[in-house]
């Protein structure tokens, strides 16, 4: 298991598990795992950083958004400029670029990744041309928010088990049906949704 947004520790401290019990470790890391991935699907994106710059290709077709002071790029969210190369071509033909300024702005700064390149006063380019982006993909660091919705998803998930068929019992209100949705979950991600997603 790895990337996900909540520890098995902390999966225990929430059901007041012994640290040193490994009985359930397997089911925790299942929920850890589960909650993590479901939170990227739902949001489009992913919250952990590449640990080295990785090589992505774009095409600019729906991707370029013109601005007034140039053609603004929109790439997946990059969370270091630790590696960052931009290069604009095709094929085995791909030149550097270096007059684009990463938005939005301060967005490091602020715990947030970079979501668009600009080229102030110019283009990106032709249709035929592509963006080749090496970088560390992901947020800089897991949002509270995300990390809080992963242990209540996760939390949820391991209790599934006791009920199989979406129905839960409890001698103070008697016995329901599960929500498609936890609502807390759903108000600590949504934010976090990519627009059109």
């Amino acid at each position: 298991m790895a990337n996900e947004y909540v520890t098995l520790a902390e999966l225990k401290r929430a059901f007041n598990m012994e640290a040193d019990d490994t009985s359930r470790d397997e089911d925790l890391d299942r929920a850890r795992a589960s909650a993590s991935r479901s939170i990227d699907k739902t949001t489009g994106r992913r919250f952990w950083l590449d640990p080295l710059p990785v090589q992505r290709t774009f095409n600019p077709r729906g991707r370029v958004a013109r601005e007034a002071d140039g053609d603004l790029f929109l790439v997946d969210d990059i969370g270091s400029l630790t590696g960052l190369i931009v290069e604009t071509g095709s094929g085995s033909s791909w030149s550097a670029v270096t007059d684009y300024e990463t938005s939005p702005d301060n967005a490091l700064t602020e715990g947030k990744p970079i979501t668009g390149l600009l080229r102030v006063l110019g283009t990106w380019g032709g249709t035929t041309s592509r963006l080749r982006v090496t970088a560390q993909f992901g947020w800089p660091a897991v949002p509270d928010d995300i990390h809080e919705a992963a242990l209540i998803q996760a939390s949820r998930l391991f209790k599934r088990k006791d009920s199989p068929e979406g129905i839960i019992g409890s001698a103070e209100w008697g016995v329901r049906n599960l929500s498609r949705r936890d609502p807390d979950v759903w108000a600590l991600i949504e934010p976090y949704i990519i627009p059109g997603f």
